[in-house]
Parts: structure tokens; C-alpha cells; sequence
């Protein structure tokens, strides 16, 4: 039998049922399993407390070890059911322009067949977490179409209860309802709302995630280190060293790992001051010495409650989670840092996209999209494999349904679909490769006319450069930075200059074309 009492306390006896007008109780059997954590919520005048978990008695049922009740709690804990991811789609994405031209920073391509999207979603999936949301803003419709490729679960026969949702700035009735995302906080304040209808009962904890970085990581091990540790927000943070440090936003932990404060990007002295004793978050004292600071990867992991009281009613007008909210909170909630000493990247400009692609190629690389185990999923495209005739390829990645004739790849990365021609020569370069074939009628008609088929013509070399989707490229053309200049908008004559790379847009460069 089980009781309740006035203050809402509950025994249990080894009857194993259940009892009490005031109380709804949802639990496990009470054979060989053990009890496991119940959640409840009083009809009385407190409401419903969402989220929120009994203290039991530590007395056990005749007849019941620890063992099994310690292993239900441990489930409980790592329960996936319980958590909702949001992805943050980013803003205008102006330092990765003009690869963000017509697409949503998550919708860059990387790796040759993957897109951006696919890393926090294939660590969502890989991580157990099916309740998924996505909201973006800017130029979405590559983005959405994305989604509703490679990850439309149908009916939940395979994701159970599971969605992925993607979720579009919108206006809404009042003053306040005519703006538009005003930062990462403001995008997720503006839709509170989901967590409390029928769906997000049982959400105990809110996952957020950004959709630029490169990384594979298991969300629920970050989860069940925060609700272990009984923290409010758990920022997940990399291990910096002093060349690195000043570039990301620093935060300082007690000697329990509690976030005591942050600074963003410091320098010099300021910078100095932000060292801890890293071996506090799990790092040997060798390696402690050589990596003193702890940065912020914009990884957070809320308390369901938590987060709606900080976004409606403690910081109402913030609009950002990393510079504003975090840091405001730091003396009034319990934030915890949690240590992930493995490869990361921020995607946010063209240098780390152009670096983190050729560091795919490396033997061995710091970062692999295969992973037999942990695998990074995409849109089934039903590609054929590549054809490569009489061609030289050196330490690089080719992706499949691609036509390589008498050519030389050399440290690059070839997407998907890509045609290049014979006498062509690519180094340290990046092609994304194409949405679509053309036909041999169509090639053949082009080249009639005069004009320049998807891909890269014959004899063109090309160094140093990212190339679009769907460029086309003539015969004889060289593109090459020799003056290394590192900024030039020449966007009307098909490429731009970033970061002192090249970058060919989807415009016709004809042949006989030379860029230095």
C-alpha cells in the first residue's frame, strides 16, 4: 500500500498498490525491478510542479536489493524521453557570405556530402534525443528543404513519439509581436509556448544547440552530468590554451566546477585573470598546464523550469544567451561547467570553413564523419559511385555520383555531382559540388552556343579556393591568390575574396579566364 500524507510525503509498503485522493502517481512494476522515481503533481492549490521528482523513503521492500533501484535511478537519469533539443538556426551569417548568399548558415555544405544541420541533428539522433526543434530565420528555404529530406520520421514507427520541427521567425498580434528574432535567447523566448502544451509534459531539461559547429558529442552523458550535479544550466566548455584563449568567451569555476564568472575574449591582463586549475573538470595536471582557461562552445543544457522563468520573467528584454543571460545568472542559479576535451570547431567564418574542410583529409584527421558506431546521417540521395578515369587523387575526399577525367586532386574536397575535366588541376581546394546532372543533351547544346557547363572545363588550374554549388567553370581558366590579397568583392564577375581565399559563385566564369 501507499499513503499520503498532508505535506504530500508517500510510503510505500510491500503491497506494492497505490492509494491517496490527492495524488496521481505514475510508476513501474514493483516486481524484481525495483522502484524507480516517480514524477507527481498535487491537485491542491500549488498546481502542477512540472518536472519535479519525489524524495523517496531510502527504506526498500522486503525483499528488494540496492542494486536494482540504484540501476532504475541511473536510467531514469539518462532517459531521453525527457529531454527536447532546440537548434538555433543563426543569424544573417555575414562572416561566412557569400556561402550564406541564398542559404542558412546550418545549410552550408561541409565535408563534401554532408550540410552544417547534420552535425547537431546526427548528434541528437545518436544521443537517443528525438524531440527536435529547429528555428531559423534567414534564407531557410534551402534549409527546410534539407530537413524534410533526411530527416522526415513519417509516422514514428522508427522515432517512436519522436518529431523534428523546424520552426520560422514569424509575427504575432501586439507591438511586441513585430519583431523578429533579436538574438539566441529571443528566438527561443518567442516560442515558450511549446513547452507547455501536450507534447512537453514530460520535458524535464532543454538542450540548445547551435547549427554551425563541427563536432560529435553525446548529449545525454552532458545531460546526465547536469542532472547529477543538481545544477540549474550546464554550459558545455573546451580546455584552451594561451594561443586560442582571447578568441572565445572564458569563463572562471570554483574548485567544484561552478561558474563564478565570464569574460568575453579578453586580452593581456584581463586574459591572465581568467585561469583555473582545469583538473577541477577531469584534465591531468600536464595537460591542466598547458590548456589554463575553459571556453564557452554555446552548448547549454536548461532546466525546463529554469529556462522559462529566466527568458519570461527574470531577464525579459535579453536577447542573448551567451553574453546576456549566462553571465546574469551566475550569482543567482547554480551553473555548472562541464568539461568536453575532444575535437571542435566553430564554423562562423570562411578561413574555419575552408580549414576545417581540408583538415577532413588528413591522415589521420582530428575530426571523421565516419564513425561505424556514431554515423553522421544526411539526405538519401541514391547517388551512383564516382568515376574516375586516368586521374590522380592525393590526400582527398571525393564524394560520390562525381566524373573525374584525367585530372589531378590534390589536398581537396570534391562534392557531390561534380564533373572535372581533363588537364585540370585543383589544390587546397573546396568544391561543393552541384544540386543537379545536365544531360549530355544539354552539355552538348551548351558547349554549341558558346556557353559553360556545370563543373570545371579542361586545362583550368584552381588553388587555394572554395568553389559553389553549380559553378561553372570554362577551359584554360587559372585561379590563383599569388598577391594574397585578402579582401576583393568582384561578385559581378563570379568570385570573391575572403580571408585571402577565393570564392567562385554560382555564375559562369567563360574560358580563357585568369584570376591572381
Amino acid at each position: 500500500m501507499a499513503s499520503s500524507s498532508a505535506d504530500g510525503r508517500i510510503c510505500f509498503s510491500t503491497a506494492g498498490n497505490l492509494c491517496g485522493s490527492n495524488t496521481r502517481i505514475l510508476m513501474g512494476s514493483s516486481s524484481s525491478r525495483g522502484l524507480r522515481v516517480v514524477k507527481w503533481c498535487s491537485n491542491g492549490v500549488g498546481g502542477e510542479l512540472m518536472g519535479k521528482k519525489l524524495k523517496l523513503n531510502k527504506q526498500l521492500p522486503p525483499n528488494q536489493t540496492s542494486k536494482p533501484f540504484l540501476r532504475d535511478l541511473e536510467e531514469e537519469r539518462r532517459d531521453p524521453r525527457t529531454v527536447v533539443a532546440i537548434i538555433l538556426g543563426g543569424g544573417a551569417g555575414t562572416r561566412l557570405f557569400p556561402l550564406t548568399k541564398r542559404r542558412a548558415k546550418p545549410a552550408v555544405p561541409i565535408g563534401g556530402a554532408y550540410r552544417l544541420i547534420d552535425v547537431p541533428m546526427s548528434n541528437c539522433i545518436n544521443s537517443g534525443i528525438n524531440k527536435v526543434y529547429i528555428l531559423t530565420q534567414f534564407n531557410s528555404a534551402s534549409l527546410n528543404r534539407h530537413l524534410a529530406r533526411a530527416y522526415n520520421f513519417g509516422n514514428g514507427v522508427n522515432f517512436g513519439d519522436g518529431f523534428v520541427e523546424a520552426l520560422a521567425a514569424t509575427q504575432t498580434p501586439g507591438e511586441a509581436g513585430k519583431k523578429w528574432f533579436q538574438g539566441t535567447a529571443d528566438a527561443v523566448r518567442q516560442f515558450h509556448w511549446l513547452f507547455e502544451d501536450a507534447r512537453s509534459k514530460e520535458i524535464e531539461d532543454v538542450v540548445i544547440l547551435s547549427g554551425d559547429h563541427l563536432y560529435r558529442m553525446d548529449y545525454m552523458d552532458f545531460v546526465q552530468n547536469h542532472r547529477q550535479s543538481g545544477a540549474d544550466i550546464t554550459i558545455s566548455c573546451l580546455p584552451m590554451d594561451d594561443s586560442r584563449a582571447s578568441d572565445f568567451g572564458l569563463m572562471k569555476i570554483d574548485n567544484k566546477g561552478r561558474v563564478i564568472s565570464f569574460s568575453e575574449k579578453p586580452k593581456g591582463q584581463e586574459l591572465k585573470a581568467m585561469e583555473v586549475d582545469t583538473t577541477v573538470l577531469g584534465l591531468s595536471r600536464e595537460e591542466a598546464d598547458k590548456k589554463p582557461y575553459i571556453a564557452s562552445m554555446g552548448v547549454y543544457v536548461f532546466k525546463k523550469e529554469i529556462l522559462l522563468n529566466l527568458l519570461r520573467w527574470r531577464f525579459p528584454t535579453a536577447n542573448d544567451f551567451g553574453s546576456e543571460i549566462i553571465p546574469a545568472s551566475a550569482k543567482e542559479f547554480f551553473i555548472k561547467a562541464y568539461l568536453f576535451n575532444d575535437y571542435w570547431e566553430d564554423i562562423g567564418t570562411i578561413k574555419s570553413f575552408f580549414e576545417a574542410n581540408l583538415a577532413l583529409t588528413k591522415d589521420p584527421a582530428s575530426f571523421s564523419f565516419y564513425d561505424a558506431a556514431k554515423p553522421m546521417y544526411t539526405s538519401r540521395r541514391n547517388l551512383p559511385p564516382s568515376t574516375v578515369d586516368n586521374s590522380k587523387i592525393v590526400d582527398s575526399i571525393v564524394s560520390h555520383g562525381s566524373f573525374l577525367n584525367n585530372c589531378f586532386i590534390e589536398h581537396s574536397v570534391v562534392g557531390i555531382r561534380s564533373r572535372i575535366n581533363s588537364g585540370v588541376h585543383l589544390k587546397d581546394t573546396v568544391m561543393l559540388g552541384a544540386d543537379y546532372y545536365e544531360t549530355e543533351a544539354e552539355l552538348a547544346s551548351l558547349l554549341a552556343e558558346g556557353r559553360v557547363p556545370i563543373g570545371i572545363g579542361e586545362n583550368t588550374k584552381i588553388r587555394e579556393c572554395i568553389i559553389d554549388k553549380n559553378a561553372r567553370i570554362g577551359k584554360n581558366v587559372v585561379i590563383s591568390n599569388s598577391e594574397g590579397v585578402q579582401e576583393a568583392d568582384r561578385s559581378s564577375e563570379g568570385f570573391t575574396g575572403k580571408n585571402g581565399k577565393s570564392e567562385i559563385n554560382q555564375i559562369e566564369m567563360k574560358p580563357n579566364c585568369t584570376e591572381n
